[in-house]
């Protein structure tokens, strides 16, 4: 009798499942996951005889499960409760962080010969170039990993493509290990790295619930730049601050999927000498703001900075301290450290090479006003970033 009403309860359960499966709207993209979802696959005899249409439907099937984040956060808590501290290569760290982990890298000296090639096309040109490599939550939190988590050397690989490119670089892995270590509760935190003194605020370098540092973080690869350049940083106390959003949970958030987790806070900085005139090149949209605070009423949040992705954004500055023209060739991780930069620049053009097909090399040229240019990328994607190999 028991296995008989345990059989109904069951199919019972099943069936309840089905209806509802049919019955709910079905979602094209997970917030949680920040992912389009899979399409109800078209039916097809060839795609039927080579399993094609199956695994479609087994994709589109899980994709679409009845209160799947339910589902996915109870077997995550689970997996949490039991002591596993690594989650679709996210870790569980100290200090609520959820950490991206550092895959061996494998195209390093590929990389170092793209950027090689790159500075080659404007050798005679009259240019400052510089390559900023920065590193990630990984190598400046390591103090916050598990125990057991390997520890490769995100700044072995940075020296590696510094050398094979020949670009002077702008090490900022220093000046955020120092400020770490200065201790991240001062408000106003000063500390010597190499003798020479540097300056960061307050909060946390990286964020707990992303790949990308903060805005603090920009600022401390900000004021990197400036040294390497000769340039005076602007001091934080001198910008207007905004906190943009306080429940921001963005891509290791989704990875780990650890729905409890509480969001992080988005700070926004804005120098109030400046003038801008924000122009994308691809939309033929204008804007007198370097944020776009549609964003922050979504969970992509991050990109509030420089309205997400844009092949081309050619920023003027009315204002500026200078004359001088930067090239800015980056991934997301600068978007939050342009608004620190205009202040020294009449024009920065910001560069996005995974969808800028006509040339970073051959623009430069067309453009004899552009006296600086500066690659920018984030240790943990270059290995993979397709960006990098469009830089020329």
């Amino acid at each position: 009798m028991i296995r008989k009403w345990t059989a109904l309860l069951l199919m019972g359960m099943t069936l309840v499942l089905m209806i509802i499966f049919v019955l709910l709207d079905k979602k094209e993209f997970s917030e949680n996951e920040n992912r389009y979802l899979a399409k109800l696959p078209a039916f097809d005899m060839g795609k039927i005889r080579s399993g094609e249409f199956m695994e479609g439907l087994e994709s589109y099937t899980a994709d679409h499960f009845p209160f799947r984040d339910f589902f996915m956060g109870i077997k995550t808590q689970t997996e949490m409760l039991v002591g596993k501290k690594e989650i679709n290569d996210i870790y569980i760290a100290k200090d609520g962080f959820l950490i991206e982990e550092y895959q061996k890298p494998e195209n390093t000296e590929r990389i170092g010969n793209i950027l090689k090639a790159f500075a080659g096309e404007l050798e005679g040109e009259d240019l400052e170039i510089r390559l900023m490599l920065v590193p990630t939550a990984v190598y400046v939190y390591e103090d916050k990993l598990p125990d057991y988590a390997p520890r490769r050397n995100q700044m072995e690989t940075a020296e590696r493509i510094y050398e094979i490119s020949g670009i002077e670089r702008i090490d900022c892995s220093g000046d955020l290990l120092g400020w770490q270590a200065s201790g991240q509760n001062s408000s106003q935190a000063s500390y010597r790295d190499s003798g020479k003194v540097c300056y960061a605020g307050e909060g946390e370098l990286y964020y707990r619930t992303d790949h990308h540092w903060t805005t603090l973080g920009a600022y401390v690869g900000y004021t990197a730049f400036c040294r390497e350049m000769g340039l005076e940083a602007v001091s934080l106390e001198e910008m207007d601050s905004r906190t943009a959003a306080e429940d921001f949970r963005g891509t290791v958030y989704s990875k780990a999927g650890d729905y409890t987790r509480k969001g992080d806070v988005i700070t926004t900085y804005t120098n109030p000498l400046d003038h801008l005139t924000v122009k994308y090149v691809d939309t033929d949209e204008t804007s007198d703001s370097l944020y776009n605070m549609e964003y922050a009423t979504v969970k992509d949040k991050y990109s509030l900075f420089l309205d997400n992705l844009h092949s081309l954004i050619e920023i003027e500055n009315e204002t500026s301290e200078s004359d001088r023209e930067l090239v800015l060739v980056k991934d997301s991780y600068a978007n939050s450290m342009v608004p620190f930069l205009v202040r020294h620049y009449k024009k920065i053009y910001v560069f996005d090479t995974r969808y800028y097909k006509q040339g970073v090399s051959e623009f430069i040229k067309g453009h004899p006003g552009v006296t600086d240019v500066l690659i920018l990328y984030n240790m943990n994607t270059l290995d993979t970033d397709l960006g990098i190999r469009g830089v020329y």
